[in-house]
């Protein structure tokens, strides 16, 4: 008998991956990345092509999924490690006080480190994190030596090994080389093997929380030779630039890894994109793996299973990099549901084109598991989306537009969208980009100048304003939006 046939509960299976496009789905569409597990998922379940991250970077994208709650209410707004997590109610403590048996592998990045915020436990793999190297005349408070388990387990395997052994950055978008180890070396089969591991070890009368967090696509891109074989030949699209972007370097500055843009040769950057898409297909491999293992501890038909990314990775369009900045390739993410026993009603092969964000996975997957909301909660549950009783096929009403925004100095910016529109305000510089999602999807046009299109942005430049009234930074008066003001990436009502 499965724990889920003795409690009358799913298992809930939480997959995250870390910087990953939307568009890297060859059910998607994408011309080259292969992903044939999760195109799987997304034919027996729901796949949601407009799913956001509303402040794209991996300490406020987690603090999203982790509280159910908007970057206003968490109150990270920015990238800011080392700042305390206290928050009361989270996914997996809710899912731990009504019964569930509640682990987390891999990447958390929340502070301190070995913070359960509601796990039993953590098999903890944060990847290569600044402060927890680096020593600036501080004391540091916490080592990677002492919180990251995977470094610990693979040292016990190689010697002396080190996540910086490849020469690779950590936030490098646009170098690439193969893994050295063995494959079953890499954190990403790690994951795996100890997910596989946990369901051995697992309270057999409890049902299931498993999140399953992934560090890579994100930066070293440091793939298997196979799967870099994969895409060493392969015709790679040249990334989109927009009118707008800047097409010259005459200073022959390049790459910078601090702004996240410029100009990077062309064999180089495709070698980086090859890398990339290459350890995609790898997770996407080690996921049908455990799948795999979940089928035959009798477990697949009475898990309920969410997949997507903390945010994306502009790789090279419009010669930026990395995260943080507001257009699709930064923000928008895979998100892909499945609910292999059928408990949920999925109106299973569909897409839906709602705009989905971190905050509603808390919501979703309490619902699934039939735990009450906390009243904290500000995501909505996404089922009654994907839902294949929904009367006449008519739309369930759901939020009109999304608010993201990110602080970073000078490249602070806010922005709303509702899946077809974009409205981007730089808060430092007063810049201002309107692009129409629809006929544009890469963003190649900046619309603000253009005659017909300026009702339009006044709207969505009310829109903004409502949203950022009241905040502690200024940024309007009710009226306008004010330039310049300070951005923090800490609101104050969590420090």
């Amino acid at each position: 008998m499965n724990s889920t046939q003795r409690q009358g509960r799913p298992n809930v299976l939480l997959i995250t991956v870390d910087q990953m496009r939307f568009d890297c789905l060859s059910i998607a569409g994408h011309p080259v990345v292969e992903t044939p597990n999760l195109d799987e998922l997304a034919r027996s379940g729901v796949r949601f092509s407009r799913a956001y991250s509303a402040t794209p970077t991996c300490v406020p994208a987690r603090a999203a999924i982790f509280t159910g709650q908007s970057q206003r209410a968490h109150g990270r707004v920015g990238y800011q490690d080392c700042v305390p997590w206290n928050y009361k109610e989270t996914l997996p403590g809710e899912l731990a006080k009504a019964g569930y048996h509640t682990q987390c592998i891999g990447k958390m990045h929340v502070y301190p480190a070995r913070n359960l915020l509601g796990f039993h436990n953590v098999m903890l793999h944060d990847g290569y994190l600044h402060h927890n190297r680096n020593n600036h005349g501080i004391p540091m408070q916490e080592h990677y030596d002492q919180v990251d388990d995977y470094l610990q387990w693979l040292r016990e395997r190689v010697p002396g090994a080190d996540m910086t052994d490849l020469g690779l950055d950590c936030n490098s978008s646009t170098v690439a080389r193969p893994w050295h180890l063995a494959e079953m070396q890499h954190p990403t089969n790690w994951v795996v093997t100890q997910s596989i591991d946990f369901l051995r070890r697992r309270d057999p009368g409890k049902p299931f929380f498993l999140w399953m967090s992934f560090v890579r696509p994100h930066p070293p891109f440091d793939p298997p030779q196979a799967y870099l074989d994969l895409y060493e030949d392969a015709d790679i699209p040249e990334p989109s630039v927009g009118d707008w972007a800047e097409t010259e370097d005459p200073d022959l500055a390049g790459y910078s890894p601090i702004t996240g843009r410029g100009l990077v040769p062309k064999r180089r950057l495709r070698k980086a994109m090859a890398a990339y898409y290459a350890l995609i297909t790898h997770i996407d491999h080690q996921i049908g793996r455990f799948l795999q293992s979940l089928n035959e501890y009798g477990e697949l038909g009475n898990t309920v299973i969410l997949f997507t990314s903390d945010h994306g990775e502009l790789l090279g369009d419009h010669h930026l990099f990395r995260k943080s900045l507001p257009y699709e390739g930064s923000t928008r993410v895979p998100f892909i549901v499945s609910d292999p026993g059928n408990r949920l009603g999925l109106q299973s092969g569909t897409v839906s084109d709602h705009v989905v964000e971190m905050r509603d996975i808390m919501p979703s997957l309490l619902e699934a598991a039939g735990v009450p909301i906390p009243e904290t909660v500000e995501g909505e549950s996404i089922w009654r989306l994907a839902s294949a009783g929904r009367d006449g096929g008519s739309k369930p009403d759901w939020r009109p537009h999304l608010h993201g925004e990110h602080a970073q100095g000078l490249q602070s910016n806010h922005w709303v969208t509702d899946g077809k529109e974009k409205y981007i305000w730089f808060s430092q510089t007063g810049k201002e980009q309107f692009f129409d999602l629809v006929e544009d999807p890469n963003e190649l046009h900046n619309a603000i100048g253009d005659e017909d299109r300026q009702e339009r942005i006044r709207y969505w430049r009310s829109v903004l304003i409502r949203e950022l009234e009241g905040r502690e930074e200024g940024y309007t008066d009710g009226h306008q939006l004010i330039t310049g003001r300070k951005p923090v990436a800490v609101l104050s009502h969590i420090l």
